[in-house]
């Protein structure tokens, strides 16, 4: 199993971690050095999520004619080109553009690992493949924080070890993921159309949800605690170090949900992601650090969620599923990340973080089903 997990654990932390999520690192001096507006902010983090269900738009359809390792390896070669161009930008277009190249990738990988994972490893071990495999933003969030730290306030060099150690995690996959895998079991094909959409339909309401209420926190909540909380670079490169350990222990969503079910687990998890962006508002360093643990774990184990209710929801053509779900998770996130800049710049950053705090936790009533292809 981790002969194929570890290398997509790789690709996720380079497509995620370091290609979309590292911009919420890095904003206050990329703000800083560009003159960014919050809203400008918004709109930049924004593109990337736009950019990301673009590409799950064409997912399907490309791992269908091209094979999944082939889409992996895209997925790793956009998000090089995208650090590079947030490397060199210089004016806000550039940034835009370059966060919606680096944006592509995640859109890919998760669909393009879910067939993999289907073709390469048993029915027993592929929730749980599936979810380790999903960590990998985790992992990345790891890494990214200590680049912070070295780099200091020179992000454009962050930026440019990203995109090496991307280049690394791409020949390994490349390495790993072998033609035989690929095409071991080839996918069923399904029409998309209403029916199908339909059929998914609790699963597009609750992705939609869960993305929408974690987009502020990925995008602003390191602006919120040094510009809010007072925190130092260090503080807030710890901060974000202990959102991405705490989110490996989203890596048990498979086992979680193996034993309480898949509709016990999401509103479990629906409650975690709320209560972390309650929490970040309070003025206490250890309920701040305890916000992050919070997020990071609710966050992996709902995105781990949707992609064991996506393969289960479309058990013949995983990466179907896995699309519509990160689809309509991207969907969530692209709106989130617009009104959260605005909110925030028209109110205030407490104000913001409660609000989405209140829309998220609404999202638990939500009816968790899966409902029959062909029904």
């Amino acid at each position: 199993m981790w002969k194929i997990v570890l290398p997509g654990i790789s690709m996720i932390g380079v497509t995620y971690a370091f290609a979309r999520y590292s911009f919420g690192l890095f904003l206050p001096d990329i703000s800083s050095d560009l003159d960014l507006s919050e809203s400008q902010a918004g709109y930049v983090g924004s593109a990337a999520y736009i950019a990301y269900t673009a590409a799950l738009i064409t997912a399907s359809v490309f791992i269908a004619k091209s094979g999944a390792r082939h889409m992996v390896l895209l997925s790793g070669v956009t998000a090089i080109l995208g650090m590079v161009g947030m490397a060199v930008s210089t004016n806000f277009i550039i940034l835009l553009l370059s966060a919606f190249i680096a944006g592509l990738g995640s859109g890919w990988i998760s669909p393009a690992f879910s067939q993999i994972v289907v073709q390469s490893l048993t029915h027993e071990l592929q929730d749980k493949g599936n979810t380790w495999i999903n960590t990998g933003t985790s992992v990345g969030i790891i890494l990214t924080g200590p680049a912070a730290l070295l780099f200091s306030e020179q992000w454009r060099w962050a930026y440019i070890l990203f995109a090496v150690l991307a280049l690394g995690s791409v020949w390994w996959n490349a390495a790993a993921l072998t033609n035989k895998i690929q095409s071991s079991s080839p996918p069923a094909r399904l029409e998309f159309g209403t029916k199908l959409l339909l059929n998914a339909r609790f699963l597009i309401f609750a992705s939609i949800g869960i993305g929408f209420a974690s987009s502020i926190y990925w995008t602003f909540s390191r602006s919120y605690v040094t510009l809010i909380h007072d925190f130092t670079i260090t503080e807030s490169v710890v901060f974000w170090i202990i959102m991405g350990g705490a989110g490996i222990l989203g890596g048990i969503a498979g086992a979680i949900i193996n034993k309480l079910g898949l509709a016990s687990s999401y509103r479990l998890g629906i409650f975690v992601l709320a209560a972390s962006l309650f929490i970040l508002p309070l003025s206490y360093q250890a309920a701040i650090y305890f916000s992050a643990v919070l997020f990071g774990i609710s966050f992996i184990f709902m995105t781990g969620l949707i992609i064991v209710w996506g393969t289960r929801q479309f058990p013949d053509s995983p990466f179907i599923g896995v699309s519509i779900a990160f689809f309509s998770l991207g969907i969530g996130q692209s709106i989130g990340s617009i009104i959260a800049g605005l909110l925030i710049e028209g109110t205030s950053y407490p104000f913001a973080f409660i609000v989405f705090s209140i829309i998220g936790v609404l999202f638990v009533f939500c009816k968790v089903k899966i409902l029959n292809s062909e029904a």
